[in-house]
């Protein structure tokens, strides 16, 4: 899959610290040698800026912040229905630390995108649609064939439709 080159240049990200966050998600995550765990995680960063480089409405904090605690919670590598929820209610205990830089709104989307994303597909809402696709483009590390119905982005349905 082709890609942009990552945003380099962080200033969105506001006073979080991003190292801290992922300190944090490496802490939490139980899986050894996981095709859930850092490799992927930076590979839905780079996706999800990706796809926020294609849609101006789409908040790259949350974005950024989503791919390294989206699955960090995760206690199966292949089975496990309620990561996401696991990982979204552990927000609340980092919000007035690593994430109180955030507002509710922001919170909101980012707690929506990670208790929903192994769920529906079209979220209605810009950033938490590039927040699923960005983790489904990733499906390739498996050797899944991407659907572009299954995806929730114009990019994301055109980087199916390309694979």
């Amino acid at each position: 899959m082709e890609t942009k080159e990552c945003i380099t240049n962080y200033d969105f990200m506001g006073k979080i610290n991003l190292e801290k966050v992922k300190q944090y998600a490496v802490s939490r995550f139980k899986l050894q040698s996981s095709a859930h765990g850092m490799r992927h995680w930076k590979q839905v960063e780079k996706n999800g800026l990706m796809l926020a480089e294609c849609d101006s409405q789409v908040n790259k904090r949350v974005v950024v912040l989503f791919a390294y605690l989206h699955d960090c919670e995760r206690r199966n590598e292949y089975e496990d229905e309620e990561h996401g929820q696991r990982a979204a209610e552990r927000l609340y205990k980092i919000s007035e630390t690593l994430l109180d830089d955030l507002d509710d709104d922001e919170f909101e989307l980012l707690y929506t995108a990670i208790a929903e994303h192994n769920g529906g597909y079209d979220f209605g809402d810009p950033t938490i649609d590039a927040c699923a696709d960005a983790d489904r483009l990733d499906l390739v590390r498996f050797e899944i064939s991407l659907d572009p119905e299954l995806m929730s982005t114009e990019k994301g349905k055109e980087i199916a439709l390309q694979n």
